[in-house]
């Protein structure tokens, strides 16, 4: 959802793409798994996770969250967006995921000087 220039990515679950199936095995397969839908989700919207500000993640174990740290970090770079980690209980996946992530990501800002050509100027077209 893009709200002027503000994308809101929904939360993202470890489904592989390719089976449609949700990854099992290692926490740490499911949470790369997660990263990568929501950098594919980020892409399709014209953006990237280098531009989030802002990410909720909900795990069953929050013993986990320091996983999450470090994967994300080799999606990003500092400054490191807002997170936000929410425990919640295995019965609330009912036998599902037991991680998910949603993101918030902003368009870098364009100085007005590169924004707005000297009058007269022609602006050139969108590609």
């Amino acid at each position: 959802m893009r709200a002027g220039d503000t994308v809101y990515l929904s939360g993202q679950v470890p489904l592989d793409p390719a089976t449609t199936q949700l990854v099992s095995g290692a926490s740490r397969c499911r949470c790369r798994r997660v990263f990568e839908n929501l950098k594919a989700v980020a892409e399709a919207a014209g953006g990237s996770l280098a531009h989030h500000v802002k990410m909720n993640v909900y795990l069953t174990d929050l013993a986990n969250f320091g996983k999450v740290n470090e994967i994300m970090a080799s999606y990003c770079s500092k400054p490191y967006p807002a997170r936000a980690v929410v425990r919640q209980p295995a019965a609330a996946w009912r036998g599902r995921s037991r991680s998910s992530a949603s993101c918030t990501w902003a368009e870098p800002q364009v100085p007005a000087a590169a924004a707005d050509p000297p009058r007269g100027a022609r602006r050139a077209a969108p590609v």
